[in-house]
């Protein structure tokens, strides 16, 4: 199994760098995942949870490659069945991907091929079940000498077929050499009130490194931007490409967002903030021309995956949403959605945020859902107004005296006037505020407290620009975001 994984790696390598076996597969079978199960996934693996499916896939062909090799020794022709069965579903599988191409299914055609190959070349070597004493040790030597060569090449195979995929990326040398066009209204700075002195707050801004991802890629794309197009059409009067030349040519504009992931739960690390170059798909939309009763953009992946974000998001000047090419003043990384992506503030990700995007069409919810509405979630996801306490961490021991609660809240496109803080059970009180670099991003806080000894429970809560307080009532993230207010527990000492 490992030969065969390794050779179908290096003709994916060679000729469908997209279509690797194991990633074909493991990208099926998130594809099949009920809703509630991924979400169960992401809630106790985190961004680890793509390493998850890729542990439970190896442990599958572990346990299907111990199966092949028991029946193909009691009955010739049953294990390489299943091994060619196996490969079979991978090439399924590869068809099925909206990015298939001519050569799709090869690497797993080849996985099949030779892992069939190998096992009954093998099996023909093996020792007799009761050879004579004279005739085990060099049988058996030679046959373990064949497994275990045939194991190494395996691995040398695939560490290879890896290696030559990031060596060979035309993308990766593309985004190297690209440099961001100087955009036409530049973001006002970070105003230095922003950022409040307290040790262990979030950041104000998010480096890339450390945004937070959340998508169903098992491997991070990479896209040549010189193959990449993005197609506006649908409900419109004049459908048209946009080729990656003529996108860089348009008066790009940044703007400081903060993004989040409905899956987040209250005071979860799934969402961050950057600064964000590109072009407003508002005047994309406009040199379209929208008809007739449309009230969605049906966004799509390279791969096919979907999202539906509400019209009225995507048109309304006074909210920048934007077909970015550039964050923090750098293209966008492979993992952030790298040539081009869509950003819609006060959205949550799964309706907004289409990475590697190629496609808009325009057309309206009673036609079309998204990727994740058809696994359970809701149609439309307003981002709901959350805080969450960073300082002190939860279950730490801290000493008596002055002590910071700080942390931060958000609200996208709508802002937040307050927030508080209650210890224990006793009154809440009002928090600093910094400034916030805008309404489309969160804002930091922080409250003095006056710690005493023992354990303490500390909430926190905000009010939006609009003087809504935040819900004391929880729900789970499923189906349009989890709301609570944050509560963490504290020993001083």
């Amino acid at each position: 199994m490992l030969l065969g994984l390794g050779a179908g790696g290096l003709v994916a390598a060679i000729a469908a760098r997209a279509f690797s076996p194991l990633v074909v597969v493991g990208s099926a079978v998130i594809d099949l995942t009920p809703g509630a199960m991924k979400e169960a996934v992401i809630r106790v693996f985190g961004h680890g949870d793509k390493a998850f499916l890729f542990v439970v896939l190896a442990v599958v062909i572990a346990v299907l490659a111990v199966l092949a090799g028991v029946l193909e020794v009691r009955r010739p022709w049953l294990g390489r069945a299943i091994v060619l069965a196996g490969a079979a579903l991978g090439v399924a599988a590869a068809l099925s991907r909206a990015d298939a191409t001519p050569l799709a299914a090869l690497p797993a055609a080849v996985t099949g091929v030779v892992g069939a190959w190998a096992l009954a070349f093998l099996v023909r070597r093996m020792p007799p079940a009761e050879p004579l004493r004279a005739q085990t040790a060099p049988s058996r030597r030679s046959f373990l000498s064949w497994s275990v060569g045939a194991a190494a090449l395996g691995l040398v195979a695939t560490l290879g077929g890896q290696l030559a995929t990031r060596a060979a990326s035309a993308a990766a040398n593309a985004r190297a050499a690209f440099r961001l066009p100087r955009p036409a209204a530049s973001a006002p700075p970070v105003p230095a009130a922003a950022s409040l002195d307290v040790p262990g707050i979030t950041p104000v801004i998010t480096p890339n490194a450390k945004f937070y991802r959340t998508d169903v890629e098992l491997v991070i794309p990479q896209l040549d931007p010189e193959q990449w197009s993005l197609r506006v059409h649908g409900m419109v009067e004049h459908p048209f490409t946009l080729s990656w030349a003529e996108l860089n040519e348009l008066p790009m504009e940044e703007h400081y967002i903060t993004l989040a992931c409905v899956s987040n739960e209250v005071g979860g690390p799934l969402i961050s903030t950057a600064k964000w170059l590109g072009y407003p798909v508002r005047l994309l939309l406009e040199r379209a021309g929208v008809t007739g009763d449309a009230d969605m953009v049906y966004s799509e992946s390279f791969d096919g995956y979907t999202a539906a974000t509400p019209l009225d998001a995507m048109t309304d000047p006074d909210r920048a949403a934007l077909l970015a090419i550039g964050m923090n003043g750098e293209p966008l990384p492979f993992a952030r959605g790298f040539p081009a992506r869509l950003v819609v503030p006060g959205l949550y990700g799964y309706v907004s945020a289409t990475k590697w995007v190629v496609d808009l069409k325009v057309t309206r919810f009673a036609d079309e859902q998204g990727y994740w509405v058809t696994q359970g979630w809701a149609e439309k996801a307003p981002v709901k107004q959350s805080s969450r306490i960073d300082v002190p961490r939860p279950g730490r021991t801290i000493t008596a005296g002055h002590q910071w609660i700080a942390g931060v809240a958000w609200q996208q496109h709508v802002g937040i006037s307050k927030v508080e803080v209650q210890v224990d059970d006793g009154p809440w009180h009002e928090a600093e505020l910094a400034r916030a670099v805008n309404a489309d991003t969160w804002v930091q806080w922080r409250w003095g407290w006056n710690a005493t000894p023992g354990d303490h429970q500390l909430r926190v809560r905000a009010t939006n620009a609009d003087g809504v307080q935040q819900t004391s009532g929880v729900s789970d993230v499923l189906p349009d975001g989890a709301t609570g207010w944050h509560t963490t527990e504290v020993t001083v000492a």
